[in-house]
């Protein structure tokens, strides 16, 4: 179970967009290094290593030295333990298909738009 104190951190973190952008672009390529990452950005590479810092106190980020190269890595098990806090098997089941049809209707709307 994850506690107040954990979760407070990750609210934290997941509270600014560029955090929230970083996660994102770890998502697609795991294992960017801290400079491939900052170039993404038009912020200073200190700026990007202090969000990285946020986002690692929180355990959102994990990384590993390969030589002079910081891999990072995005870790979505702290979201994942907030999300079954707050819900059981059944809900997780019933809000998964829930959100299957949002991201559809969505997708038919984007669709509607651009032939209209």
């Amino acid at each position: 179970m994850i506690t107040d104190d954990e979760m407070d951190h990750v609210f934290q973190a997941l509270a600014h967009a560029t955090r929230r952008m970083i996660l994102d672009l770890l998502r697609q390529n795991p294992g960017q290094g801290v400079g491939e990452l900052a170039k993404q950005f038009d912020t200073s590479r200190i700026a990007v290593m202090n969000h990285l810092a946020v986002l690692e106190k929180a355990g959102l980020v994990t990384s590993q030295k390969e030589g002079r190269t910081r891999r990072l890595y995005l870790n979505a098990v702290p979201i994942r333990m907030i999300q079954e806090r707050w819900s059981d098997e059944f809900s997780d089941h019933w809000a998964g298909r829930l959100t299957g049809i949002k991201h559809l209707a969505e997708q038919a709307a984007r669709g509607k738009g651009e032939r209209e």
